[in-house]
């Protein structure tokens, strides 16, 4: 007598394609799909950090009509910077002051882009276009979604930071050795270092009074000071805020 549908042997066939099914969605896994990558609609992001990427001039070594900068920072995972000469093709980040730098990142879809996509991809900082310096490689197969560059090592003391004037990315390698290739957002951050008047001088006790004795200065022989109040500091002795 032949199967029928509720057979062992149908129900594993019916069983394996749905496998298979999964495995189909799964082809990205560990990645998000992004409505936009606009980094204040991030809550993956800790909330001590700030997207410092338009304080900066940027510059491609070559582009596409449509697919430049102004395509590349859109915060639409819809659209990229596309290049358009040999490898390997460099994206600059000019700051005007150096900036400590505490994350970097990279948009790459692979579903989209295919061969476009980079395979290895260079980084590269210093104060001017003279000096730059490596401080990391990254090298992946098929990404999804946010790449985020290894900043271990690079600040004193060995902390995740990176200081510097410049940042270059460079795209060295393609999947499928691509020619071109296709970015869709990078994204540089740096910590929210302001400090309160108050914090950092010790407004405790004695140590409160001595510092509003050095604020007010000969004031104190003038008059009767009230050493509880807190001194009204001028802004530029506050720690410098990046806005």
């Amino acid at each position: 007598m032949d199967d029928q549908d509720g057979s062992p042997d149908a129900d594993a066939g019916t069983l394996q394609e749905m496998v298979d099914d999964v495995d189909e969605l799964g082809d990205g896994a560990g990645s998000e799909d992004f409505s936009t990558l606009d980094p204040t609609q991030d809550p993956t992001l800790p909330p001590n950090i700030r997207e410092i990427s338009s304080l900066a001039s940027w510059a491609v070594s070559t582009s596409k009509p449509t697919c430049g900068l102004a395509a590349l920072r859109s915060h639409s995972p819809n659209q990229y910077w596309q290049s358009d000469g040999p490898q390997p093709h460099l994206l600059t980040i000019h700051f005007s002051k150096q900036v400590r730098v505490v994350k970097l990142r990279v948009y790459l879809d692979f579903r989209l882009d295919e061969s476009y996509t980079p395979t290895r991809m260079a980084f590269w900082a210093g104060t001017g276009l003279h000096d730059l310096i490596e401080f990391a490689e990254w090298r992946g197969e098929e990404p999804r979604g946010w790449v985020d560059v290894d900043l271990d090592g690079c600040g004193p003391g060995g902390k995740a930071e990176l200081r510097a004037f410049i940042v270059q990315v460079r795209v060295l390698e393609n999947h499928q050795n691509g020619k071109d290739t296709h970015v869709r957002g990078v994204q540089i951050f740096a910590g929210e270092e302001r400090v309160g008047r108050a914090e950092g001088f010790g407004w405790e006790g004695k140590d409160r009074g001595n510092m509003a004795r050095k604020v007010v200065g000969a004031e104190e022989e003038e008059g009767e000071v009230n050493l509880n109040a807190e001194p009204d500091f001028p802004e530029w002795m506050d720690d410098p805020v990046i806005r």
